[in-house]
């Protein structure tokens, strides 16, 4: 089986998934989109309501400004694979809880087992908290290699659209993207 058909078959598992409650107030499953052979993967928090609407990732206004961030660093969003830590949204936008993170771990697993990225780019807290462990506060715009990937953690746009100050870091850390090496 080839790296397109693996994802087809894990989407179609994630979009069929009741692993925890959240599926039930959801219109459509998230599992991610963007191409198959990206070096670069974005990991975000979960779908809000126009992801959840669409089953597209990142498309509200959040969105918005990471494809502006996308621009900064001269990388174009049909280049990269972004997807969530969970898979269908939290009632209210809430923030994930620790069972449903739990239930959702193996599909982003298996999304950076198929597409083998050589930069994963954790978006907030919770992705950073999810994937790494690491403390977000202490650790975002750092570089870590963990388990034979790399990661780098930076702000959610979310938080860039509420605060000018955070958006600003935001921009410098996406241009750092442009010195990254991914070969």
């Amino acid at each position: 089986m080839n790296k397109k058909e693996k994802l087809e078959k894990l989407n179609k598992k994630i979009k069929e998934c009741k692993r925890c409650s959240l599926w039930q107030a959801a219109n459509n499953a998230v599992p991610g989109e963007g191409s198959i052979y990206s070096k670069i993967m974005f990991i975000g928090e979960a779908p809000g309501r126009q992801e959840d609407l669409t089953g597209r990732p990142f498309i509200g206004r959040a969105g918005e400004l990471l494809n502006r961030l996308l621009n900064t660093a001269k990388i174009k969003r049909e280049d990269v694979f972004i997807t969530s830590v969970i898979k269908h949204r939290p009632p209210k936008n809430r923030q994930p809880q620790k069972p449903e993170i739990k239930a959702c771990k193996t599909w982003w697993q298996k999304q950076i087992e198929i597409l083998k990225p050589k930069l994963i780019i954790l978006l907030g807290r919770v992705a950073s908290d999810t994937v790494l462990g690491k403390d977000f506060w202490k650790e975002r715009g750092r570089l870590y290699q963990k388990e034979g990937e790399r990661y780098f953690i930076v702000y959610h746009p979310a938080a860039g659209l509420r605060f000018p100050k955070i958006k600003k870091i935001l921009e410098k850390d996406f241009k750092r993207l442009k010195n990254f090496k991914f070969s």
